[in-house]
């Protein structure tokens, strides 16, 4: 009779850690792959698809045991300059819910905000002190495949999904963030050629795509990120300058825009009128600069009539007008330590976070709904994104190998 074979097994396997392994790549490759191709056809996916990709990352991270010292890390972010300003901010945003007219929507979007934040924590938490370079690679493919596609599509307007364009427009405003840490981490691999391939797809996409919005971005980013590259000391600083600085004295941006705007432009152009709105609102109620009028009212407002139709829909006016002097000083200084933080990170990284930073800023400057969810999930998706490309940057140089020879 012959003898039953054992089939041995190895004291270094580990199940697990393997079972991990597949869900972390899994979710990276929703993050990094899947997001910005479906971005282009549906508006629900980013909303959709980056909290399962972040839970998947959440439960490879239990599995392997790889996220150690959350705690530590946690009141490091939490005792941090811009950490205490976050927290400020969500505070008074949660306080402003005693003097809101819109209760329930105003609830509904705190809920929303917070939960942006705790998943940007674990997602925080999850990825690995050692991210592998074949997850990362992921993100410039998806981002270059996304743009190759969107080509098309912005040349007829949509797809047959998509009549109206809408998801289309904002897949290009998700691909024009995404392009910095994707353009980031090949430039920190030494792939430039193919740097300039990704960000030429992306750059004719937004060209041709209605509104101009992706493609103002891009400008703004490409300017800061040259400016980070050639100065890495002085870009950071003036970037943050220049972003707190705006959004701390943006009450006065109407009363010196407004004749520059009329001269221009035009008395009557929408432009003119809507920095003639804000003056309006300032000086009819100049107290509640301090308090604001609560969280949701520039939204809501305008659907009740309580807020005129032609105000402006920007970043700038819709802190001011829902969080006063306290959110705007809070939002300034939160902006202003983490784009200063940037110098410490590695100078082949530190210009794409610094051009994703512009590029993000100048689309909520420019009227984007910074109130809707996907905007702060598409936040929360970048920052992620950094972060792992951040803990992909532990190769090192190995010595050349000399060869003597033998007497």
């Amino acid at each position: 009779m012959p003898a039953r074979m054992v089939r041995s097994v190895s004291p270094t396997a580990h199940p697990s850690a393997d079972a991990a392994a597949v869900l972390r790549r899994i979710g990276y490759a929703i993050l990094f792959f899947a997001v910005p191709l479906a971005a282009l056809f549906t508006r629900r996916a980013l909303v959709v698809m980056a909290p399962l990709a972040v839970i998947l990352l959440v439960l490879a991270s239990v599995l392997d045991g790889s996220a150690k010292h959350a705690r530590e890390k946690l009141l490091v972010l939490a005792t941090s300059t811009g950490g205490m300003a976050g927290l400020v901010l969500l505070f008074w945003a949660a306080l402003s819910l005693v003097w809101t007219p819109f209760l329930p929507e105003a609830s509904e979007r705190l809920f929303n905000i917070t939960g942006m934040v705790l998943m940007g924590l674990g997602g925080y938490l999850a990825v690995p002190e050692r991210m592998r370079a074949a997850n990362l690679y992921l993100l410039p493919v998806g981002v270059g495949l996304a743009a190759l596609i969107s080509i098309p599509l912005a040349i007829q307007g949509g797809s047959r999904f998509d009549p109206e364009g809408l998801s289309l427009e904002r897949g290009m405003l998700m691909l024009a963030l995404l392009l910095w840490p994707a353009l980031a981490w090949l430039h920190s691999r030494g792939r430039n050629l193919e740097a300039v391939g990704v960000a030429l797809a992306v750059a004719v996409a937004a060209l041709l795509t209605r509104g101009g919005l992706p493609l103002y971005g891009l400008v703004a980013g490409a300017v800061v990120f040259v400016l980070t590259a050639s100065s890495p000391n002085l870009g950071p600083r003036l970037t943050g300058l220049l972003i707190a600085g705006l959004l701390l004295l943006a009450p006065l941006l109407p009363f010196l825009l407004k004749p520059l705007a009329a001269g221009l432009l035009g008395a009557k152009s929408s432009v003119t009128v809507s920095l003639e709105v804000w003056c309006q609102i300032i000086l009819n109620d100049p107290l509640r600069l301090l308090t604001g009028h609560g969280l949701e009212t520039a939204l809501r407002g305008r659907l009740f009539g309580l807020v005129p139709a032609n105000a402006p829909s920007t970043l700038l006016f819709e802190i001011w007008y829902e969080l006063g002097l306290v959110g705007a000083v809070s939002a300034s200084l939160l902006l202003y330590r983490a784009v200063v933080g940037i110098r410490s990170h590695r100078a082949t990284v530190a210009p794409g976070i610094m051009a994703a930073f512009a590029c993000a800023y100048t689309l909520g400057c420019l009227g984007i709904g910074t109130t809707q969810v996907w905007w702060f999930t598409a936040l929360v998706v970048l920052v992620l994104i950094f972060v792992a490309i951040e803990r992909g940057q532990f190769r090192t140089t190995r010595p050349k190998a000399v060869f003597r020879r033998k007497p």
